[in-house]
């Protein structure tokens, strides 16, 4: 018996020795940023093996030859695209509306970092509920004349996602064309031959970057987060809302769905139209089935839709800038009377958390939303050590009641406003592709004050004292789930 205890402490302590040994060497061999070098060095070295499973999910990087593939569909001219829309929309050296001259700078960054031209003129209608959205989205697809363009992270075979199928088999079937691009994790659960019957009838389907398979490529990082459609090259959508019936209210689980989707009519729509055709080819194989020819995909936009400029930004891990982490930086910064923000997941990095914190001391209004039920565990409570953290800076902290809050917005001024894919935390800012439209309106931004307003009546406001009269067993969960939130 003694002999046995022996070898088993000895099997023990060499499979300490080797974890720790192969730990060193799993987390250094490739370039990461120091928060997240520390934070998976705790997990693999206090969770021998155990950490080596969650690392194959959540750790592992995308093979180089796909962000290539990203790299080199991002650097495709569409020349005559980018001709026609610098000639349209870019912006010129004195804009005359003073919301433009007052956020010049921030233009200018987005069009630096990501080539994002500024277009004037845009027609923007704001959706916050799922019926509203889904019953537009597919009437402007049922309207489509010569093309479809879709990009989701999730795609559910339910109710509503079989609708939107059959819809696309329709369009496809009478020579609409209509290409169909989904994240597999996301979209997890769906088969490859939920799109047969689109792609007999002529439409296109795939996965983003080939990922034909979670069993064998089971990332929970570097996924398509964006939401993107495209109809006809003239109708552009993009926000927060997935397809699936749950962002329609109907999952007893969550109940109501709180999210906020953007329609565009404009020169916007080009930025969005770019984007897929990038992310698209990225994502094909067969030469016959990428897009090469441009001029019917950008069509002439007129330039008396509406009164909205923006500009549409995107990023993701093929990129080092972080850009929409930078928007959100300068509009921060920027910040004069007061920055309203509504995102699910609060799990800012140091630059953005100390951005905040020095617009509160500094009295800017600064207000920040989030849902009061989990959809993740860590993430739920590195939630709320962030937002008890800030709340003890001065901000104040909404924790939204009715239902789940999944809107990614966030207001400056009552003049600047940004809505997108983006959440405020480290898989945004670095781990996963988004897309973000930055809006320059007072109209659009006060629109969406005014929702933000509606959903406080909704919500509970966290104080100091509320936070600090938590349990402890509730404050310790938030503080050892804030070590892992540079991987969450």
């Amino acid at each position: 018996m003694l002999i046995t205890w022996h070898i088993v402490k000895l099997i023990l302590w060499l499979i300490v020795f080797f974890n720790a040994i192969a730990a060193l060497i799993t987390v250094f061999r490739e370039r990461r940023d120091i928060a997240a070098t520390w934070a998976w060095l705790l997990v693999l070295t206090l969770l021998p093996v155990i950490g080596f499973i969650i690392y194959s999910f959540l750790g592992r990087k995308l093979p180089q030859r796909r962000l290539e593939r990203i790299q080199t569909e991002t650097q495709l001219e569409l020349s005559e695209a980018f001709n026609r829309q610098r000639e349209q929309f870019l912006l010129t050296p004195q804009p005359e509306e003073p919301t433009l001259r007052t956020y010049l700078r921030t233009i200018m960054l987005f069009q630096s970092i990501d080539n994002a031209f500024l277009s004037q003129h845009n027609m923007v209608e704001l959706f916050n509920n799922g019926d509203q959205f889904f019953e537009k989205l597919l009437a402007d697809i049922e309207a489509a004349k010569k093309s479809i363009h879709i990009e989701f992270y999730t795609i559910y075979n339910d109710q509503i996602g079989n609708q939107l199928r059959t819809i696309l088999e329709q369009k496809a079937a009478v020579g609409v064309e209509v290409r169909v691009l989904y994240d597999s994790w996301g979209s997890m659960g769906v088969k490859p031959s939920f799109y047969d019957g689109l792609r007999k009838n002529g439409g296109y389907a795939g996965p983003f970057l080939l990922t034909r398979s979670n069993l064998f490529d089971f990332r929970l990082n570097y996924r398509d987060h964006r939401k993107i459609v495209v109809i006809d090259g003239e109708i552009g959508y993009v926000g927060g809302f997935n397809v699936g019936d749950q962002y329609l209210g109907r999952s007893p689980k969550f109940g109501p769905w709180r999210d906020t989707h953007l329609r565009i009519q404009g020169g916007g729509v080009y930025s969005l139209q770019q984007r897929f055709i990038r992310d698209w080819n990225a994502s094909t194989k067969e030469r016959a089935h990428r897009i090469d020819h441009y001029r019917s995909y950008f069509p002439k936009i007129k330039n008396t839709f509406g009164s909205t400029a923006l500009q549409i930004v995107s990023s993701g891990p093929d990129s080092p800038l972080e850009e929409i982490k930078l928007g959100y930086l300068r509009l921060i910064n920027a910040a004069q009377d007061h920055i309203w923000i509504q995102t699910p997941y609060l799990i800012p990095d140091d630059s953005v958390l100390d951005a905040l914190k020095v617009a509160a001391h500094s009295g800017v209004d600064v207000r920040i939303m989030v849902p009061s039920m989990p959809d993740h565990a860590f993430v739920y409570r590195a939630t709320q050590y962030y937002a008890r953290n800030l709340a003890e800076d001065g901000v104040t902290i909404y924790f939204y009641q009715k239902g789940f809050l999944h809107a990614k917005t966030m207001v400056v001024d009552g003049e600047m406003a940004s809505v997108g894919s983006a959440n405020m935390d480290f898989r945004s800012f670095k781990l996963n592709f988004e897309i973000n439209c930055f809006m320059y309106d007072a109209d659009i931004a006060q629109r969406l004050e005014r929702l933000f307003v509606e959903d406080i009546r909704n919500s509970r406001v966290m104080t100091p004292e509320r936070f600090a009269a938590q349990p402890p067993w509730i404050r310790f969960k938030q503080t050892f789930s804030r070590l892992l939130s540079p991987i969450l």
